[in-house]
């Protein structure tokens, strides 16, 4: 037993693999949390375009010495802001909004990229993740945008849910739909840049959305969704770098693997919605149906 568990805590002695665990632990926390507000209104699109658009930010950022959390976050908001905006005109649906403006942020990203060569390198990490190079100063910037997140979706739970479900009963009763949608999008523009170090620029929609999307399959009230969301973005965190660490893999990619295999798995055996439990209704009706048709041919019989 105790061969077992210095074989399962051996990998967290070192100081940046405790630093690695508080940021897959944090990420998988608020990226799941905010996934089911994404999953439930169907968000994709938009976690993945405000994924590109802090791009552009990141790079500022890096030309200006500054923190990328800092230029990503203002980039991040400043688009989720132009989003909101221009899917206000009746000619432009949000989806063009999405696509014009997340495209042409990213493209902007790129082009300043291809201007310093010198910096390919240390931003290309922000496109894969790594999570092993997280410093305590990006791991404490983490926990406080964590922690904000998490507490903006507290105070703001029952406007933000009753405006994912039913906007228009949101404002029927006078909720500012309107200001709640730029707080969604600002929250998961925030959430995303606390993703970033784990899993990259490429990969943070996964953790948006498969986290929320297992869970799915498991509950049906949203509370309990968001719960569970939230805990299993933790254990994709924790068992995700655990395996990359004694399989020598890419920490952010293993990540998003173990989530993408758990949701999978969940597809397949879900009490509720799962792939068996469709087979054995289909099958129990099926059952029936032939019952019935013996018990016709039967009556059919008796009564000839």
């Amino acid at each position: 037993m105790s061969d077992l568990l210095h074989w399962l805590g051996d990998p967290f002695r070192d100081p940046f693999m405790r630093r690695a665990l508080i940021e897959a632990l944090v990420m998988g926390a608020v990226t799941g949390a905010l996934g089911a507000f994404v999953v439930v209104r169907g968000l994709a699109f938009i976690g993945d375009a405000l994924s590109h658009a802090v791009f552009p930010g990141i790079v500022i950022a890096f030309l200006f010495g500054q923190n990328f959390f800092v230029g990503g976050l203002l980039f991040g908001l400043l688009t989720s802001f132009g989003i909101g905006v221009v899917s206000r005109n009746r000619r432009i649906s949000e989806d063009t909004a999405i696509g014009v403006l997340f495209a042409g942020a990213f493209a902007l990203g790129v082009t300043l990229i291809s201007t310093q060569r010198t910096y390919t390198r240390d931003l290309a990490s922000f496109l894969f993740g790594n999570v092993l190079g997280v410093s305590t100063s990006d791991l404490l910037i983490a926990v406080v945008l964590g922690a904000l997140v998490l507490i903006g979706v507290a105070l703001f739970y029952k406007e933000l849910l009753l405006n994912a479900f039913d906007p228009t009963m949101a404002a029927a009763l006078g909720y500012p739909t309107f200001l709640l949608d730029l707080l969604l999008l600002a929250l998961i523009t925030v959430t995303i840049i606390v993703a970033l170090p784990a899993v990259g620029n490429i990969l943070v929609l996964a953790m948006l959305v498969t986290p929320a999307a297992t869970a799915r399959l498991l509950v049906e009230r949203f509370a309990p969704l968001l719960a569970l969301a939230g805990l299993l973005g933790m254990a994709f965190g924790l068992v995700g770098l655990f395996i990359a660490f004694r399989a020598n893999l890419a920490a952010g990619g293993t990540i998003v693997l173990t989530g993408t295999a758990v949701f999978i798995l969940t597809l397949i055996v879900s009490p509720r919605h799962g792939a068996l439990r469709w087979l054995a209704v289909r099958r129990g009706d099926s059952e029936d149906a032939a019952a019935d048709d013996g018990l016709g041919i039967v009556v059919a019989e008796r009564g000839g």
